[in-house]
């Protein structure tokens, strides 16, 4: 009877980790190429487009961690443009990494569609943006991978339907999620992977997990439940400023966390027979025998 886990895909969430500096962004790639995973992932905004007025102008919520006097001159810090992601896709893949983006509007879902990359993740936060989902529908060819943070059952039906609207069903991959950084143990809430795939499965690609909680040891469980892919916020140092540092996994951890769901994946297997050859040396040596 053959294992029906397949290998799980890990995801390294730069985000906007890199601080607004290219370098650091091509040290953050370069390192999770040497730490086993698959693609690296970074997010585009078009602030002006995505921020009201207000939102804009007005000042970061938590100021130790703002790059800028406001929150949209903060974000503009932060955003690499076209040509950047351009380079990093280029970077990362010479490294023999994926490399993916979030998109939080029309516009960043048009400008990263346009560089082709194997897969764009849609946020939680823009899982609703239908004008931007529509992008991705209909003119883009890749795998979409959509977060179910803050989402209601409802929602989930909807968007999911958008995409069958156009048979394009079989191109999503639903994360189960939940928004918070970092998000305490009792609220991560992996049992929503089994109900995520239970209801979904026949209708998508795969089904993906998204944490933002401390350590890895709950990733592994997130594999065994379903999720093919795992999504990891990554750092080189979770002290730097920054909101999304203190829920990311710093170097080693992310070695760890791809070591420890490769060996799963390894383990969760059948015995071929009723003894192992590994087991035949223990058996010749060890096995009681009637006297």
């Amino acid at each position: 009877m053959k294992s029906k886990y397949i290998n799980p895909k890990i995801i390294a969430e730069i985000g906007c980790n890199h601080k607004g500096k290219m370098d650091i962004a091509k040290q953050l790639l370069k390192v999770a190429s040497a730490s086993g995973v698959e693609v690296a992932k970074f997010q585009k905004r078009n602030n002006i487009e995505l921020l009201t007025e207000e939102q804009y102008n007005a000042p970061h919520p938590n100021p130790i961690n703002s790059y800028g006097d406001t929150y949209g001159t903060h974000r503009e810090f932060l955003e690499f443009d076209v040509n950047q992601h351009k380079e990093l896709k280029e970077y990362a893949e010479s490294l023999g990494l994926m490399y993916s983006t979030s998109v939080w509007d029309t516009t960043s879902a048009k400008e990263i569609s346009n560089l082709n990359p194997e897969l764009i993740k849609v946020p939680s936060a823009c899982n609703n943006h239908f004008d931007m989902l529509k992008v991705l529908r209909d003119n883009y060819k890749g795998e979409v991978h959509i977060s179910f943070g803050m989402t209601t059952k409802d929602e989930e039906e909807q968007i999911v339907s958008f995409f069958e609207e156009k048979n394009q069903g079989n191109r999503l991959v639903l994360y189960s999620c939940t928004s918070g950084y970092p998000v305490p143990f009792e609220d991560v809430c992996l049992l929503e992977i089994v109900r995520i795939k239970e209801k979904f499965e026949d209708r998508v690609k795969a089904i993906g997990f998204s944490g933002h909680h401390l350590g890895i040891a709950i990733d592994v469980t997130a594999y065994v439940l379903g999720a093919e892919w795992v999504e990891r916020h990554f750092t080189l140092d979770r002290t730097w400023k920054g909101t999304d540092h203190s829920a990311s996994l710093e170097p080693t951890g992310l070695k760890k966390l791809a070591r420890d769901l490769k060996a799963t994946h390894k383990a969760l297997t059948y015995k071929q027979s009723d003894i192992l050859g590994i087991e035949q040396v223990q058996r010749d040596k060890l096995k009681y025998r009637k006297k």
